[in-house]
């Protein structure tokens, strides 16, 4: 566990912490003053929380785009099994793969999933056979493209304490 981890675990949300990443997921961009005003606080003490969220892990301000709608013409989520004991190390090294977006391990039918954006049909190919399948510890794939994003969202109801 690193000391991140470890700070992001022992960080207990309370309901102003709730309020400001429920704001921040709508906007990110929204000023602190403007957080501030509607919380009923000071700017200084939304600065506060909003970098304490982000030093922990808990919490990043990011710009989301769908990447089907700006020129990656290949999004696809592949199911990786691995062989016995290397699944978290297969994470770890596709973790590091620019063009993995989410990789998460599983339990069922995967060990793995990853999801990857890319360019055209031949960075795809050549992700899969030349980087991917190499990775010590993966014993098989099975690709699943995106053909239509209906949904790209990352808001997760924490404004009601859930």
């Amino acid at each position: 566990m690193t000391e991140r981890d470890h700070a992001a675990s022992h960080l207990d949300l309370d309901e102003l912490d709730r309020k400001l990443i429920a704001a921040l997921q709508v906007d990110g961009r929204t000023p602190f003053s403007s957080l501030a005003q509607d919380l009923g606080v000071s700017a200084s003490s939304v600065r506060y929380r909003v970098q304490r969220l982000q030093e922990s892990g808990l919490f990043q301000i990011v710009g989301i785009a769908n990447p089907l709608n700006i020129g990656f013409d290949r999004l696809a989520l592949i199911g990786i099994k691995c062989e016995p004991g290397t699944a978290p190390s297969v994470c770890e090294a596709l973790a590091e793969l620019p063009e993995t977006s989410y990789v998460v391990l599983t339990s069922g039918g995967f060990d793995v999933m990853v999801e990857v954006v890319c360019r055209d049909i031949e960075h795809y190919t050549d992700l899969m056979f030349s980087t991917l399948q190499q990775v010590p510890g993966v014993a098989s794939t099975e690709s699943f493209f995106v053909l239509k994003a209906h949904k790209l969202a990352y808001g997760w109801g924490v404004g009601d304490g859930s």
